[in-house]
């Protein structure tokens, strides 16, 4: 389970699900630190499982949501899920055996030309297309 923001460089695709460490109001200067680091590229699929956690596990205030998403918004360049990136989606879950959500978010990253992309969720050092999965921890 993650217990920090896994936001990192230019070229790395971040792939994170935010959970139990922005249940409480502190969380947002941790996100504030962690996005002012430097720029930074997320999809809006990683937005989406975000909110989706949010609301189902943490149970999070709609308003809380709101801001931790503006927040990041602020920080970084969103990848819009695209027809493109929906194909591309496809083609790497099932190339890469790769679940399909995990698959679109991978489709952003190459096509916001990432060479790393940071998941708990994928093998660490596994190689899709261009690009290197790792796990931050």
């Amino acid at each position: 389970m993650l217990r920090r923001v896994e936001i990192l460089g230019r070229n790395a695709y971040t792939k994170r699900r935010l959970r139990s460490h922005f249940s409480s109001a502190g969380s947002i200067t941790a996100i504030n630190e962690a996005l002012l680091a430097g720029g930074r590229i997320i999809s809006v699929q990683v937005l989406n499982e975000f909110v989706a956690i949010s609301c189902r596990k943490l149970k999070l205030a709609w308003p809380e949501i709101h801001e931790i998403l503006t927040t990041i918004r602020a920080f970084c360049e969103v990848v819009p899920v695209t027809v493109e990136i929906h194909e591309t989606g496809l083609t790497i879950a099932e190339r890469f055996n790769l679940s399909f959500y995990d698959s679109l978010i991978l489709a952003a990253a190459e096509h916001a030309g990432c060479k790393v992309v940071y998941s708990e969720d994928m093998q660490d050092d596994q190689l899709v297309g261009s690009m290197t999965v790792r796990n931050p921890f």
